[in-house]
């Protein structure tokens, strides 16, 4: 299992599947910086990957014994964070504990501030573009504060199917330490009585730039995306250590992928050079600027 956060996870996971092993990855950022290099590498070595991140682990179930050409579009359910419902304005002087206070889910303090942004869904699409080879404009999100859906699959009919469970980590990785197998996991169960409502919303990119950064940059492929990673790790890491405020996450991130060039090539080498570059590129916007 490759569970480090960041970067740092891609040359391990080019190793594990070099070596042949069945990977369950819950690294999303290596997919996001070079999923056509790790999913190529992983059909030459007839490697599976099997996804443990929440929302991937569900549209992987719902997809079991359909074809991926029946399928209309995946939808990815976003909580929304700590600050959904206020106004942007409100928060240029919210913390990192406040960014990192997830509503329902207990996670490490970067995913939760990527959370907060909405670049976690980002990511997120980014992944599923690979996970599941299905081409950008046939992913959705939609944002679901009670985090009870997991993640849809739409197909062609219109049906749609969706994966429901408790917000606990220990069902995704269990589903795929064991997979094909399912165990009795010792988590509690959804209680589908209790559950008073459940909503969805449309998330508009005025709110959430972060959303709109990884968006455009799937859309312009080659090294953008490995461009974006690397400026949000950084960004945030900034924001965590009180060098830029919480918006400025955003700002950074939108300068790094204007200021560096675009590469088409997608060789570990020039991938992990556009991870380089972006990274001196957002700690020198930070430094001289402040964001």
């Amino acid at each position: 299992m490759n569970a480090v956060v960041g970067a740092v996870g891609l040359k391990p996971l080019l190793r594990a599947i070099d070596a042949g092993a069945r990977v369950a990855i819950a690294n999303k950022e290596p997919l996001v910086m070079a999923g056509a290099l790790v999913t190529e590498a992983a059909r030459k070595r007839g490697v599976e990957i099997t996804p443990v991140d929440s929302e991937h682990s569900a549209i992987y179930q719902c997809l079991m014994g359909h074809r991926i050409e029946d399928v209309q579009a995946l939808w990815l359910t976003a909580s929304g964070g700590p600050f959904y419902g206020r106004a942007r304005a409100s928060l240029a002087d919210v913390s990192p504990d406040q960014a990192a206070k997830h509503p329902t889910w207990d996670m490490g303090r970067k995913i939760s501030v990527d959370s907060a942004t909405l670049m976690n869904k980002g990511l997120e699409v980014i992944e599923a573009m690979w996970l599941f080879g299905v081409p950008l404009e046939r992913i959705q999100v939609v944002i679901h504060p009670q985090s009870v859906v997991h993640g849809l699959v739409e197909f062609h009919d219109g049906s749609i199917l969706a994966h429901l469970g408790v917000t606990d980590m220990r069902s995704p990785i269990e589903f795929a330490l064991n997979w094909p197998e399912r165990v009795d996991a010792p988590i509690s169960r959804l209680d589908l009585t209790e559950i008073a409502q459940l909503t969805f919303a449309k998330p508009e990119f005025s709110e959430f730039p972060c959303l709109a950064h990884a968006i455009e940059a799937a859309r312009s492929g080659g090294a953008a995306t490995a461009v974006l990673n690397a400026a949000n790790e950084v960004a945030v890491a900034a924001f965590c250590e009180w060098r830029i405020p919480f918006l400025g996450i955003a700002e950074v991130v939108g300068h790094v992928l204007d200021a560096c060039p675009s590469r088409s090539d997608c060789t570990l080498e020039s991938i992990l050079d556009a991870d380089a570059e972006a990274r001196r590129r957002a700690e020198d916007i930070i430094r001289k600027t402040g964001a």
